[in-house]
């Protein structure tokens, strides 16, 4: 299944977001890339607008996952969060970002730029893209439970 995907960032997050943006609509894996901003390290937008506008495109089934790029990954993650029916991390290692959707479901992937340099991060993104969250797993019911936590049914 090709996926949709949304990208965002802040202007702290600008670099990496345009080098995955671009390495994102390269891949053959992927349907479609959205971005929602910000448009240049100049571009004042809050990540927070930024985050909350690629959770809401998700969470309405309008992308299937959404990478988020700010100075640390952590607040956009937040953002994100605050969306109904999102699970959103912040992961700079392997082991994280599988977890991240084998254990947990997760949509949102978020990263820092100035904390993981820019060739590890398109390993990751690129591992990521193949990782799919088994429903049948020991972690369903877990998911559930933080899926019922905000009354979202579904497990998107």
């Amino acid at each position: 299944m090709a996926l949709r995907i949304v990208t965002g960032s802040d202007n702290a997050g600008y670099g990496h977001k345009s080098a995955l943006k671009e390495l994102l609509e390269n891949d053959p894996r992927v349907e479609s890339v959205t971005d929602v901003g910000v448009g240049g390290r100049e571009d004042g937008e809050l990540y927070p607008n930024v985050a909350v506008a690629a959770a809401e495109k998700v969470a309405a089934g309008e992308a299937d996952r959404a990478l988020l790029i700010c100075g640390t990954g952590l607040g956009v993650a937040i953002a994100a969060n605050k969306v109904s029916g999102i699970r959103a991390v912040t992961a700079h290692d392997l082991y994280s970002v599988q977890r991240s959707v084998l254990s947990n479901n997760a949509q949102i992937l978020c990263m820092g730029e100035r904390v993981i340099g820019l060739e590890l991060a398109k390993e990751l993104v690129k591992v990521w893209l193949d990782l799919e969250f088994d429903p049948t797993s020991s972690s369903a019911e877990k998911v559930d439970a933080i899926c019922a936590y905000d009354g979202s049914l579904e497990q998107a």
